[in-house]
């Protein structure tokens, strides 16, 4: 990876890490104004999965309205072409269990699945005939709308966190990253989760409030954001993000 690399010679090793210029940019955030350095930003896109948020998915199929989802996905496609302009990591975050659910504890198998029913996580419960979020099904793929380039990245998640058991820290450790912006769903739930994860290991966090969205009551929103910006990070908005990357070029 070019950003965490040695320069090596038969006789020599020069363990100096390439440069990355500064790239501050400020902007609107709460609870107070942010300035934030691109060169060592990241964004985090989480569970924008069909699964999640497709008419047909899981938690449509189970009775849940999916359609706050869609400002999520609004959000990110609005948001993702300014940053792949700027040379911004894009990591795709998602659900993606094994087939045969080996390290899914009964736990994460309760999830919308209380009765034991068998329509919870891993389940074949979702009209397209795969488990639910299996990895390389349908269920568990990125969501129509969104694209993904080649040089994005992918970690398959197991866990309401995506840095549980998975190689998420390393990678971020990888392209040399301290500040973490966060999109997706469901935001009280596996984007806070991340989102607390990243914190408590030293990563600067901001949710992305006009890219992130919940299925969950509106109360759950108002408390995510309230504890995000209380005990963990900031909040900002992709919108004021993008207007001011395009008043200030990124190599300034």
């Amino acid at each position: 990876m070019t950003r965490n690399t040695w320069t090596l010679s038969p006789d020599h090793a020069d363990l100096r890490r390439p440069e990355r210029p500064a790239r501050p940019l400020t902007i609107p955030a709460a609870p107070q104004r942010l300035t934030l350095d691109l060169a060592r930003t990241a964004l985090l896109v989480i569970d924008l999965q069909n699964d999640f948020c497709h008419p047909d998915g899981w938690l449509s199929g189970i009775g849940v309205d999916t359609t706050p989802t869609t400002s999520a996905v609004t959000g990110v496609r609005e948001f993702l072409p300014v940053l792949r302009a700027a040379d911004v990591p894009i990591v795709w975050v998602n659900w993606g269990n094994r087939p045969d659910r080996a390290n899914l504890p009964p736990g994460v198998l309760h999830v919308y699945d209380p009765a034991g029913a068998d329509t919870g996580i891993g389940s074949p419960a979702t009209t397209s005939s795969t488990a639910v979020l299996q990895e390389d099904s349908w269920g568990a793929a990125i969501v129509d709308e969104l694209d993904s380039a080649t040089t994005d990245i992918h970690i398959d998640k197991y866990r309401m966190s995506g840095f549980v058991d998975t190689a998420l820290d390393s990678v971020l450790r990888n392209l040399r990253v301290d500040t973490l912006l966060f999109a997706g769903v469901n935001v009280d739930q596996c984007v806070l989760a991340t989102l607390m994860d990243a914190a408590n290991l030293g990563y600067d966090v901001v949710l992305l409030t006009d890219a992130a969205a919940t299925t969950s009551p509106a109360y759950c929103l108002d408390a995510t954001i309230y504890n995000v910006r209380q005990c963990f990070g900031f909040t900002a908005t992709a919108s004021d993000l993008a207007d001011a990357m395009a008043e200030h070029s990124p190599a300034q």
